[in-house]
């Protein structure tokens, strides 16, 4: 070992023990876990045993536990398990905690009994970011991602999939039985083996088909016809052309400094009915009386934009395009102009679409529009194949217009939305790994998905404003 630079021995023993505190420099972030968790009201975010109990055995108090979970969230460690072994061998986690050692099962129950005080924790660092002024442009893109639950697809079940296995199990038997019949005409001893072999088969696909008669009964008396039978929150969600059961989840990011505001998980396929709720939550998050929210054409229904527009929120998502005549060679309906002074569209022929009636479907007061003059007009062949061109106007349509016009003057917001809000959820799907969530139920993935936000703006914004900035600024 001459001339390399040589570590000491094992045995050697020392007079005095080395300080702890020598092997975590100030720039560490672990102080920054150590500094937030201690200006944190515990008991006001409602975590269980703040005040200890006054007989049985002592507890870890609250901190110890939040501190030990958001270290291993920053360090992708989210397995109660593993936080365990680290907690015996990892001395950042020995300096955070103490040198305390709870076992897995203390670890996983404070993560099972305190979601929604974890939840307001990530709410509170939001705040912080606020306060550090981070939210200067008020801006945001809204997005949603599928997450894979902890549900195999094979252990989810909807009609559709019932009807396929029942026919695979069918197909199945039959194949069974004609093997069976084969195998009678073979020699004594042969056919002896192959037909008890067979035979067995024939009756576990029996027994398969009855437990799907059972799982149909239960699928039934579901409202959304699905079941789940490890997760049972979990659902069937369409996701880039394939299936996935897992897990909607949503999320507001602000356009400057790509910090998550706002998030949400729920078990919806479609994001359609999301954008307000989600672009109100970042309202609030970021303290601001008016904001841009851009989504892509997910997002776009007409109720959840006019719910923006009274939030004062200014939603900028893209028109989905529901009719075929555009690629057809035929007249959009923005090619008719629309005249609000006298309620009536001008079409490409300057022929007027006059009101003819009201209706109501599914909820929204639609107006119908058309000319008398169709029959005669020399671009009938590329208006319409109908004996009229019928325009139809939503009652608040003033809204959808005045986005479109949002939209006309920034021709990079899908761009921005892009850029801002997609790089997350490929971080975040990173640190998770393949399985991604660890836990089942709604309420316990909302509890990870928040403690996984918590970690990513927390790294965030250490690398904005730096670590010793931040500490200085929690403990203002």
């Amino acid at each position: 070992m001459k001339r390399f630079i040589e570590g000491e021995s094992r045995t050697q023993t020392t007079l005095l023990p080395e300080c702890l505190d020598d092997y975590i420099s100030e720039a560490n972030p672990v102080r920054v876990v150590d500094v937030f968790v201690d200006e944190l009201n515990l008991a006001q975010l409602g975590f269980d045993g703040v005040a200890p109990a006054i007989t049985g055995r002592p507890a870890y108090h609250p901190s110890v536990m939040l501190k030990i979970y958001i270290y291993g969230y920053l360090n992708r460690i989210q397995s109660s398990r593993r936080l365990e072994r680290e907690a015996q061998r990892n001395v950042e986690l020995m300096w955070l905690s103490g040198k305390l050692t709870p076992d897995f099962k203390t670890i996983a129950n404070f993560r099972k009994d305190n979601g929604k005080a974890i939840i307001k924790v990530c709410r509170q660092f939001v705040l912080l970011c606020q306060q550090l002024g981070l939210f200067t442009e008020a801006i945001i893109a809204v997005d949603g991602s599928k997450f894979k639950a902890v549900n195999n697809r094979d252990r989810n079940f909807t009609s559709a999939k019932l009807q396929r296995r029942r026919e695979e199990i069918e197909s199945s038997i039959q194949r069974y039985l004609n093997a069976l019949d084969t195998a009678d005409r073979q020699e004594p001893a042969t056919a002896a083996v192959n037909s008890e072999r067979l035979q067995n088969k024939i009756a576990a696909l029996k027994t398969k088909m009855a437990e799907l008669q059972t799982i149909e009964v239960a699928l039934n008396q579901t409202p959304d016809k699905q079941i789940s039978q490890t997760d049972p929150d979990a659902r069937s969600m369409k996701s880039r052309g394939n299936g996935i059961v897992g897990y909607n989840v949503q999320t507001a990011v602000d356009t400057k400094n790509h910090l998550i505001v706002a998030h949400d998980v729920n078990n919806e396929g479609s994001d359609r009915s999301q954008l307000s709720k989600m672009a109100q939550q970042a309202k609030t998050a970021m303290a601001v009386e008016t904001l841009t929210a851009i989504a892509d054409r997910g997002y776009f229904k007409s109720e959840e934009i006019q719910a923006c527009d009274e939030a004062q929120i200014s939603a900028i998502v893209p028109k989905c395009k529901t009719s075929g005549a555009n690629a057809e060679g035929r007249f959009d309906k923005s090619d008719f102009i629309y005249d609000a002074q006298i309620n009536e569209y001008q079409c490409p022929a300057n022929q007027r679409l006059i009101w003819r009636f009201t209706t109501v479907e599914k909820g929204l007061t639609l107006h119908r529009y058309w000319s008398s003059n169709c029959q005669g007009c020399h671009l009938k062949a590329q208006c319409t194949p109908s004996n009229n061109r019928r325009v139809t106007r939503w009652e608040h349509e003033d809204i959808l217009d005045e986005m479109q016009t949002r939209l006309d003057q920034m021709p990079d917001a899908m761009r921005i939305r892009k850029s801002t809000v997609e790089h997350p959820f490929g971080t975040l799907k990173e640190w998770m790994g393949a399985t991604h969530f660890l836990t089942k139920g709604l309420e316990h993935v909302r509890t990870e998905m928040s403690l996984h936000i918590l970690a990513y703006n927390m790294k965030r914004v250490m690398k904005i404003v730096g670590i010793e900035n931040l500490m200085v600024a929690m403990r203002a």
